[in-house]
């Protein structure tokens, strides 16, 4: 399906252990490598190998910030979109009731079946029939207005309408950037676990290498880290997950047009 990350076949419950174990073994791979240096060079001092995992840490938390950042403003994106159709497609139905002839019944009930349509795409998340049929109905809405507007070639009324359905019929395009699309890119993921991998082996590393016991406090980063990521992919899936993008304009638009006479 177009804009589905390799990741998103993973269930983000899964993904947060598998997280947790990969930092895990990262901690504890360093951790025995440091106290095999630690064993066998006298050379090695902790000193260096300190400042480079606090370099490290900085690097990964910036990595982690800038990540988060573009999934928030993403799922923000997906929050103003919805709102924006269901403004768009509300000025297209009252608009709608001002036409001249017949037309208002047979336009206002394409709108009604295509607000139906987009918010059962919540229930199913079948996008790619929510598109198929999305693009049916605005092929219908279309021919309609072209018949009204042929019909009333001086109308500014009909102007209107043409003017908000064409509103509709783009915001649409709009929203399947948004929501389906516009996705972290996979390099960007990548880099991440890769930072993750190394800084946290480094962290183990310099551990093993002061001589120290594994502190309990490692569990408090494994978890956390673990927790961060896992958040930044559940607010990067437009349909999965714990973060979904709130429906409630489009409910009230439904509502509004079901009690309309």
């Amino acid at each position: 399906m177009p804009g589905t990350s390799p990741i998103d076949h993973v269930p983000l419950w899964l993904l947060f252990i598998a997280i947790a174990v990969m930092v895990a073994i990262s901690i504890e791979a360093g951790y025995r490598i440091g106290r095999y240096r630690s064993r066998h060079s006298k050379d090695e001092r902790e000193s260096p190998v300190g400042a480079i995992v606090g370099a490290s840490l900085g690097l990964l938390g910036f990595i982690l910030a800038f990540t988060f950042g573009l999934a928030a403003s993403r799922f923000d994106e997906r929050r103003r979109i919805v709102v924006q159709e269901a403004n768009a497609i509300g000025t297209t139905y009252l608009r709608a009731g001002l036409l001249p002839g017949d037309s208002t019944k047979s336009i206002r009930k394409l709108l009604e079946e295509y607000t139906d349509a987009r918010l059962e795409v919540t229930k199913t998340r079948d996008i790619p029939l929510l598109m198929q049929r999305s693009e049916e109905l605005h092929e219908k809405l279309w021919k309609e207005g072209e018949r009204v507007g042929n019909g009333n070639p001086q109308s500014i009324v009909v102007g209107l309408f043409l003017e908000s359905l064409n509103e509709t019929i783009d915001v649409h395009a709009e929203r399947v950037l948004i929501a389906v699309r516009n996705r972290l890119p996979t390099a960007i993921w990548i880099s991440l676990f890769f930072v993750t991998v190394i800084t946290m082996g480094g962290v183990g590393y310099h551990e093993g290498l002061s001589k120290s016991r594994r502190s309990p406090a490692i569990l408090v980063l494994v978890f956390s880290f673990s927790l961060v990521i896992t958040l930044i992919s559940d607010l990067d899936r437009p349909q999965d997950g714990y973060l979904r993008v709130s429906q409630e304009a489009m409910i009230e638009l439904q509502r509004m047009i079901q009690q309309h006479p």
